[in-house]
């Protein structure tokens, strides 16, 4: 049982440093495909920080561990907005931009409310339980490409500052997304197993872990 907590915790750091490799080794490539920073901020880092997330997912939804799956996306979601925006405005005063507070920000809103339509079946259609089918992933699959859409036309009108992008040889920039891809595989699988053995090992919920 040791072993199980020894690499959960190993699970957790080896994710973390794979997802810090993508996001830098991605954002170096693409600037130097001459992807303006405010698209690569928008897209590549924003996704590359929430692919813990998509690895972990991945692991539980193959497993069948769906309750992992959902409080994972849930939890993270949460601790985004609330601990982390929240430590930030706190050290720091964050200024909004008018596009923020009135596109950004209601897509966000958008994406709940779609969340929370689609995983209501037993509200909306009267089933005995609620499921999110293969329809509804592609349904935010589409979303998600109409976001990459918008995201797009708005690095084309905003100028972004590149000066905060560290720039690698292109070599290193794609064995730097490789190591993080395989630092994602294994540190997932390792808090996927390490989840579920300490759910049952404390008689918990998956979803509370």
């Amino acid at each position: 049982m040791v072993l199980t907590f020894v690499l959960l915790i190993l699970g957790f750091i080896v994710l973390i440093k794979g997802a810090d490799l993508l996001v830098d080794g991605a954002s170096s490539l693409a600037k130097k495909l001459g992807v303006s920073s405010l698209f690569i901020g928008l897209t590549v880092v924003a996704f590359g920080t929430s692919t813990p997330e998509l690895a972990v997912n991945l692991f539980a939804s193959f497993r069948g561990e769906s309750d992992i799956a959902i409080g994972n996306i849930i939890g993270s979601n949460i601790a985004n907005i609330l601990l982390i925006l929240g430590i930030s405005a706190a050290i720091f005063p964050l200024a909004l931009k008018k596009g923020t507070v009135w596109k950004e920000i209601p897509l966000c809103f958008l994406a709940v409310l779609l969340v929370l339509f689609m995983a209501n079946d037993a509200f909306t259609d009267g089933a005995d339980f609620s499921l999110l089918t293969r329809i509804d992933g592609l349904v935010l699959l589409a979303f998600f490409i109409i976001f990459l859409y918008y995201s797009f036309g708005v690095s084309k009108v905003v100028a972004g500052d590149g000066e905060r992008i560290a720039r690698y040889p292109f070599l290193k920039s794609v064995a730097m997304i490789a190591a993080g891809l395989v630092c994602l595989i294994v540190g997932g699988k390792w808090i996927v197993d390490g989840a579920v053995a300490v759910a049952h090992l404390f008689e918990v919920s998956e979803a509370l872990i």
